[in-house]
């Protein structure tokens, strides 16, 4: 199932970006990686993801604003929130503008996993 399945995973922690990377790609998933939100946005621009696994607190554009130029172009990509913010009013904030889970820092690979094999099937 992995082997068709590409992920962008838009993080500024370029240690935490690297080992999500090497998990999935291990696991056979496509995995392109950007370390801020303007990065994210001109790679959706030119490719497109089945999964994006999104920080909330990044330099120059936040997750949440990359969360809604997503729906705002409908791009069909389901998003996954990763991030330090334990905020019940940020993650309904997240759903809202279509992000389909919110996990938090430090999480667990399966847990992950878990969540990217929902958000595919």
């Amino acid at each position: 199932m992995a082997k068709n399945i590409r992920i962008l995973y838009v993080d500024d922690e370029e240690e935490l970006r690297y080992l999500v990377e090497t998990q999935l790609s291990h696991e056979g998933f496509h995995v392109a990686t950007a370390d801020d939100g303007d990065t994210a946005v001109k790679m959706l621009e030119e490719n497109s993801y089945d999964v994006i696994l999104l920080d909330i607190r990044m330099p120059r554009m936040s997750g949440i604003e990359v969360l809604k130029f997503i729906k705002k172009r409908g791009i069909n990509s389901r998003v996954i929130m990763l991030t330090a913010v334990d905020d019940l009013s940020v993650a309904l904030e997240s759903v809202k503008n279509g992000a389909i889970d919110y996990l938090t820092k430090p999480y667990e690979f399966e847990t992950l996993l878990k969540s990217i094999k929902r958000a595919v099937l």
